[in-house]
């Protein structure tokens, strides 16, 4: 009985054709297959894709302002170290100038100093030379006169 039911299961198959029949139902099968890539590309992939062409765009575009924004930045910033650097030159240069017209400020004044010490020191030389002419003459009075006293005491007691 199994061999009959597998020769009728056979038979059932070859009455119903091979793998690909020819038949109305690949023609069907073929427009089903249009309709539904037609649909799809319409519904998913158009949109998709426009919608990854967008975000493409946008980070290529996102990405090119950041290059402009960086060349900028790296032109303001060389900009500014080149002005940076004329600043600290000059003002080193000012800093030279000041000190070397400090150096000669302090310079004058030390010369002047230094006269008026010296002219001071003249004036007292000669204040205590005027004070030793009338010092010494006063003492020279002082001598004349105790020696006119001894002598006339001299002289009173011979």
């Amino acid at each position: 009985m199994n061999a009959w039911m597998i020769l009728a299961a056979e038979a059932v198959q070859e009455a119903e054709g091979g793998l690909f029949d020819l038949d109305a139902t690949l023609p069907l099968m073929a427009v089903q297959i249009l309709v539904l890539v037609f649909l799809l590309n319409a519904v998913f992939y158009k949109p998709f894709g426009k919608v990854l062409d967008d975000r493409d765009q946008f980070v290529r575009g996102g990405r090119q302002d950041a290059k402009a924004r960086l060349a900028e930045v790296k032109a303001l910033t060389a900009q500014y170290e080149q002005e940076l650097a004329a600043t600290r030159k000059q003002s080193q240069a000012l800093i030279a100038e000041a000190q070397t017209e400090a150096g000669r400020i302090a310079a004058q004044q030390l010369a002047e100093a230094q006269r008026e010490a010296q002219a001071q020191r003249e004036q007292a030389q000669q204040e205590i030379d005027q004070q030793k002419a009338v010092a010494l003459q006063a003492l020279d009075q002082q001598v004349d006169a105790l020696s006119h006293q001894i002598l006339d005491k001299l002289l009173a007691r011979a």
